[in-house]
């Protein structure tokens, strides 16, 4: 049997079917386009900036080092960018931005530099340290802007904790006002750059304006970028009579006006670290003569009439 042939009105759309086509194929086609538009867009975003962390008591050598770094430098080129910087700095910094390098995140923009990173700390520093109360703080202590700063960077570099900065403040301002030498071993470690609670005899006799063992008063610059909490400390240091201090065990910093108990605290400390096991300061030898004639803020003086002592355990700061 002959089949018959499909008629035409079986293939024919009817208007509102081919409606229906025109506009179904519409959406699908601007979906087509949106979809590799919305890809495309999502590989043109602006990439975030990248973020440069200094930390709270870093020193400009290592902020230094960080710019090069975040920038994919050669080792060495934020140091150069110095001269050519334009920075901002009190005069007594004879140019130097050690202790005006503020701790702070900071984003690196495209187009950053080692000169446009460093003014933003530098200003952040002005903004931070030009205030009135800090000013005042400042003249309350007889001192200017930037000799507190350099306070607060001891301070930074000294205190075990954030509760101990303003006794470390006080302990720093007590020596200064009773013509007492600082012997910071903090100071000691800057101009060796190092960080470490290692000091010897050999090291407090090292001929630098940063021995402050031998020399009298503060050192010439800051040691360190120091943070807020140590520059308040700085300008309201805690009320006391404190002279000396020691970190007995973590969390555990004993301060006091008098040698006898100073000297009992040391002893408690070196006896813990016995049990640990931990050896004694190379150096520290009771064959040694006396460096002064007023003992040391943080140990006892390099006398011959003393045992040999370990410093105090290292401080909670970042390294340095």
């Amino acid at each position: 049997m002959q089949m018959k042939s499909p008629s035409r009105n079986a293939t024919r759309l009817t208007r509102r079917g081919r409606l229906v086509l025109l506009v179904t194929g519409a959406v699908l086609a601007g979906t087509a386009v949106a979809v590799p538009l919305l890809l495309l867009g999502s590989h043109h975003e602006e990439a975030k900036p990248q973020k440069l962390v200094i930390p709270e008591g870093w020193r400009a050598s290592q902020v230094y080092d960080a710019v090069d770094t975040a920038l994919k430098l050669p080792p060495g080129s934020t140091r150069k960018s110095l001269g050519k910087a334009g920075l901002k700095l009190p005069h007594e910094a004879g140019g130097n931005p050690e202790g005006y390098l503020f701790p702070a995140t900071y984003p690196v923009e495209r187009g950053a530099t080692p000169a446009s990173l460093l003014r933003f700390m530098v200003d952040t520093a002005k903004g931070k340290f030009g205030n009135a109360p800090v000013a005042a703080g400042a003249q309350r202590n007889a001192m200017n802007v930037y000799q507190t700063v350099t306070v607060a960077s001891i301070v930074q570099a000294e205190a075990s904790t954030k509760a101990d900065m303003g006794k470390v403040a006080r302990v720093v301002f007590n020596r200064l006002r009773r013509g007492m030498p600082l012997q910071m071993d903090s100071t000691l470690n800057y101009v060796l750059n190092r960080n470490t609670v290692h000091t010897s005899v050999d090291d407090t006799h090292m001929q630098s304006p940063y021995n402050s063992y031998q020399r009298m008063g503060l050192p010439p610059t800051p040691i360190d970028n120091p943070g807020a909490e140590a520059m308040r400390a700085a300008i309201n240091p805690t009320p006391g009579n404190w002279l000396y201090f020691v970190t007995v065990k973590p969390g555990d910093t004993r301060f006091t006006a008098d040698y006898s108990e100073h000297l009992r605290n040391v002893a408690q400390f070196n006896a813990g670290q016995q049990t640990t096991g931990q050896s004694q300061v190379p150096g520290r030898s009771t064959q040694q003569p006396a460096l002064t004639q007023q003992p040391s803020a943080t140990q006892q003086p390099l006398a011959t009439q003393q045992p040999p002592v370990t410093q105090r355990p290292p401080v909670t700061q970042p390294p340095r």
